[in-house]
């Protein structure tokens, strides 16, 4: 069994930052409410799509440091690697920002990575991909022989080119993407329990 995993919106949460950095900046009011969703919402109702760009490229570059992890997602790690289960990370995002400073995108989420979950033990490098495009990031989980992907995005889940032979698993914390066919998972809880019951160990 080998457990791919995206990495942001999935194990990287982002609500609480977007909201206090769009709030640091005069973006929104500091009333809204904090999630990533509503910082967006606000702004392209605004007509200030490119100040929405420009600060993803902020946060998901300079700010990176100050994800959050989701709830329950080191846990799930931890028993992964208890049970000796493989688990990689297989995700896509620019290497820069669309507009603004061209900061290294993936090395803010390497670097991440490394502090969070590599220095604890819970991942090796070697097992994080990040890839440029969606196309690149289902290749890559066809390549690895993932057994089981888990998304935040049911456009990745249900994409001609998924892996047939891989099992399509959906994070949504929110609730915001029921699609027929697609087991979705509401927390990491949940997942962990699910494959609890999945795993049937060999030692």
């Amino acid at each position: 069994m080998l457990i791919g995993i995206d990495f942001d919106n999935t194990i990287a949460a982002y609500d609480v930052l977007f909201h206090r950095v769009a709030v640091e900046k005069g973006l929104v009011p500091g009333d809204l409410s904090p999630t990533k969703l509503a910082v967006r919402g606000h702004l392209r109702e605004a007509g200030r799509e490119d100040d929405w760009t420009e600060l993803q490229g902020y946060v998901y570059g300079p700010r990176m440091a100050e994800a959050a992890f989701f709830p329950g997602v080191l846990d799930f790690f931890r028993w992964a690697g208890e049970q000796g289960l493989k688990v990689a990370i297989v995700s896509h995002r620019t290497r820069h920002p669309f507009l603004g400073p061209k900061y290294d995108l993936h090395e803010a989420a390497r670097n991440w990575i490394d502090t969070c979950l590599t220095k604890s033990g819970l991942i090796a490098p070697e097992s994080v991909f990040f890839e440029l495009t969606k196309a690149e990031k289902l290749s890559r989980i066809e390549v690895l022989g993932c057994t089981h992907f888990i998304d935040d995005l049911p456009e990745i889940l249900l994409a001609d080119h998924f892996p047939k032979s891989t099992a399509p698993l959906l994070f949504d914390p929110d609730q915001h993407h029921a699609q027929p066919g697609l087991t979705a998972f509401a927390s990491w809880a949940a997942i962990s329990n699910h494959f609890e019951r999945l795993w049937v160990p060999t030692h």
